[in-house]
């Protein structure tokens, strides 16, 4: 089964997007999701921009908002914008370091997308992401334990330096081999080209 790699960031509305599309389009391709959380802040900052480029820029922030209604309605999704944004994402992330192999990591990442995206809640509360955990049946404790040692710490910061070297600039971005796909809009995209490549690898 080929593999779409998805690179995204909790804090990210436009990943929230992809986030909850994803699983469900991969397996109509037959294809399988890598996810791959990480953090674009440090991306962000290496540019010279202490936030988001949509909090920078006021008229980009002002027609984002209105095009993730527009978008949530076309994907038939749940949208509430953010009162905070973006979001310190940061423990999340490390629980999805945790969960990757597991069976709940996929459930876990879109569950936090809505209490971000669609609950305007607090997706650093630790307490938000216990219950999200044991919810999934998942060791919450033993989990958020593993996230504050220096192990899992350093294993988020390479992370987030393998999408720098990958050329990752946004989020969501996929990978299919070495090809990249920037932004929610090039999903299909992206599966398209998987479904090339696995029928071009037929025929060989």
């Amino acid at each position: 089964m080929n593999i779409i790699e998805f690179w995204f960031d909790f804090g990210s509305n436009y990943s929230y997007l992809s986030m909850m599309r994803i699983r469900r389009a991969a397996a109509a391709a037959n294809l399988r999701v890598e996810l791959k959380p990480f953090m674009l802040g440090p991306i962000f900052k290496s540019l010279g921009w202490e936030t988001s480029p949509f909090v920078l820029q006021t008229l980009k922030g002002d027609y984002v908002w209105r095009d993730m209604r527009r978008q949530c309605v076309k994907y038939g999704l749940r949208w509430q914008r953010p009162s905070l944004f973006p979001r310190n994402a940061l423990l999340a992330a490390r629980i999805a370091l945790q969960g990757e192999g597991t069976s709940w990591l996929e459930d876990f990442c879109e569950q936090v997308m809505l209490v971000n995206f669609a609950d305007d809640c607090e997706v650093g509360d630790e307490a938000v992401l216990a219950g999200i955990l044991a919810g999934l049946g998942a060791d919450s404790a033993e989990i958020i334990a593993a996230t504050k040692t220096d192990a899992c710490k350093a294993a988020l910061r390479a992370r987030t330096a393998d999408a720098q070297a990958r050329g990752i600039f946004g989020a969501p971005m996929f990978f299919v081999g070495d090809e990249m796909f920037w932004g929610n809009d090039r999903l299909e995209d992206a599966i398209a080209y998987a479904k090339t490549m696995v029928t071009a690898a037929g025929a060989a």
